[in-house]
């Protein structure tokens, strides 16, 4: 492949538009593989950072995202997900994206240059102890290092996301994550291997801080938000694999909890009443794990 990065053309481009239509698709398929092999290699980056958003979700403070254009919509996708998967306050979540909500519908590409809007933005929603992940395929987007900048000086966390080695956005971060993804097949297009590897590694970072919030067990979602019937559907199932209760039974049990997995599966588990199961949640911090070992201890 050729030099240059996210900006770089693939070497192995060349006449792409005049190769049959399944040897062009084994060529993107191979380049989103290629891209997604980048982030085994900055495991640890991803996990120190997940252990910054713990801390900050943990203690009362936020967790913020923020980027611009394909990079936004990769944070964007990612924190809108975390409330009603893991029961992360809404409040806790926040998400700056260049240019708001109402440019979803086009996309264009001015606000990702506005460095005003930018310092705007996170004036208003970035606060000392929050946890900032900013996200840029090239490094150097202005939005996302404007809001980088205004979160060190209010005394934020900074987590750096970014494809090229010699990224600005890395300069002063807490925690920098370089995802070394090849040049796009569509020279520039970081929607495609750059968007990959961000979406994963972004997975795999709020994945593992909710794992060290104690909101994963076994695998399960065990601090998931019910608020449909699949997913109360779900919630039964999770106090059931968990407890070995029948589904029936785990049911009631979550509708006694008022929709609380935790509490259902330590009610399951042989907990008193709801008060107590409360009550261990908070000795163990908010861990079902360490919560069931209380139960009869």
């Amino acid at each position: 492949m050729s030099a240059g990065g996210t900006e770089g053309l693939h070497e192995k481009a060349k006449g792409l538009d005049t190769m049959v239509p399944g040897d062009v698709l084994l060529l993107l398929s191979s380049g989103q593989q290629e891209a997604a092999r980048a982030v085994d290699a900055v495991r640890d980056a991803i996990a120190a950072a997940s252990a910054l958003a713990a801390d900050a979700i943990a203690s009362g403070c936020k967790l913020v995202y923020a980027g611009a254009g394909s990079s936004g919509l990769m944070a964007m996708a990612d924190g809108l997900e975390l409330p009603g998967t893991y029961g992360i306050g809404r409040d806790q979540i926040e998400i700056l994206f260049a240019g708001g909500a109402s440019n979803l519908s086009d996309m264009p590409g001015a606000p990702e240059d506005d460095v005003e809007q930018a310092r705007i933005d996170a004036q208003a929603a970035i606060g000392a102890g929050d946890c900032v992940v900013a996200i840029s395929a090239s490094g150097s987007t202005p939005y996302a290092l404007a809001v980088a900048d205004v979160a060190r000086k209010k005394g934020a966390r900074v987590v750096a996301i970014a494809n090229n080695p010699d990224a600005k956005l890395f300069n002063d971060c807490d925690v920098a994550i370089l995802l070394r993804t090849p040049p796009e097949f569509v020279s520039g297009s970081t929607r495609m291997g750059a968007g990959t590897a961000q979406k994963i590694a972004l997975n795999m970072f709020s994945t593992l801080m909710a794992i060290r919030l104690g909101h994963v067990h076994d695998g399960y979602m065990v601090n998931l938000r019910a608020d449909n019937k699949k997913l109360v559907d779900r919630a039964a199932r999770i106090v059931s694999g968990v407890t070995g209760v029948d589904v029936n039974e785990a049911g009631r049990l979550v509708e006694k909890a008022s929709g609380s997995v935790k509490i259902a599966i330590l009610l399951a588990a042989g907990a008193k009443d709801e008060n107590s199961a409360e009550t261990m949640l908070e000795t163990s911090g908010h861990n079902v794990r360490r919560a069931l070992g209380l139960i009869g201890g």
